[in-house]
């Protein structure tokens, strides 16, 4: 099973160009989705108007070597790694679902337009990692929307209460999940089954790239630049207008800031992990 490519013995039944064009469709409601969320959430316009307002208050120049330190920072940590994330957990399933979506799609793509027909033999590697990435999306998935949820998690709804917002996960879960019994069903020669598998798996899949308006979907696009432009903004000083990381005790910042000393003293306590004391779910 997870060496047999399902796409070629689908083309017995629709043609390879038929696949293709979905394939190019769901492409073109993604580009067009995230185009239509930009405009009415104007968040391009947010980004690059925040942009040139954290340059107007940058103390100092970043060089264009720094730039480049700190694109490759942001590409190794926050993309690759989601280091963002402080719970080790939702991490990991983070890490898991991102890995396996990307796997999974291309594989998909590679099979599709390289490996649809039967005539073609498909190296077994592809239809392994298609399986894996499937599998591996499934787990970080299930494993999130079940258990890390903060609406689960920490403000004790059920797991089947969703919402428009859902829609993301929702669909990229159910699509995983069919093409995973699609292909089960379809190597057991299931007839009958493998098709109703295959209808649930194009549905859900044309719900998730279909969907990209009213989803999270976009959001990954804005994410590499947003965690990009914060690193610069503490480049150059201008931190978002935000305060910088004092020392308490240092004394010129108190005497930049004399209400430390009047309510706390000279020697201010660490005043602990605060809201990271512990997890918030006392519901």
């Amino acid at each position: 099973m997870i060496t047999d490519n399902p796409f070629s013995e689908l083309s017995m039944f629709i043609p390879a160009f038929a696949m293709q064009a979905y394939v190019v469709v769901m492409f073109l409601l993604v580009i067009g989705g995230t185009v239509l969320d930009m405009l009415h959430k104007k968040s391009a316009q947010y980004f690059f108007e925040n942009a040139k307002k954290a340059e107007k208050s940058a103390k100092r120049t970043v060089s264009s070597g720094e730039k480049t330190s700190i694109a490759i920072k942001t590409v190794t940590s926050e993309i690759l790694t989601s280091s963002e994330f402080a719970n080790p957990r939702r991490r990991l399933s983070h890490l898991l679902t991102m890995y396996g979506f990307i796997v999974f799609v291309a594989t998909t793509a590679i099979m599709i337009f390289g490996y649809s027909d039967t005539t073609t033999a498909t190296p077994g590697i592809l239809p392994f990692l298609w399986h894996l990435g499937a599998l591996s999306l499934c787990i970080g998935g299930y494993w999130f929307w079940f258990s890390i949820r903060v609406d689960v998690n920490s403000e004790a709804k059920n797991w089947y209460e969703f919402c428009r917002a859902d829609l993301f996960v929702v669909s990229l879960l159910l699509t995983a999940t069919f093409a995973l019994i699609w292909s089960a069903l379809q190597s057991a020669g299931a007839s009958g089954w493998d098709t109703l598998a295959f209808a649930l798996f194009i549905f859900s899949s044309t719900a998730l790239f279909g969907g990209v308006y009213f989803s999270k979907f976009a959001h990954m696009f804005f994410k590499p630049a947003a965690a990009y432009q914060k690193r610069i903004t503490k480049a150059d000083g201008s931190r978002e207008n935000l305060p910088g990381d004092y020392d308490l005790t240092d004394p010129a910042v108190q005497a930049k800031f004399p209400d430390i000393p009047e309510y706390m003293g000279t020697n201010p306590p660490n005043m602990g992990l605060g809201i990271k004391r512990e997890t918030p779910n006392h519901y």
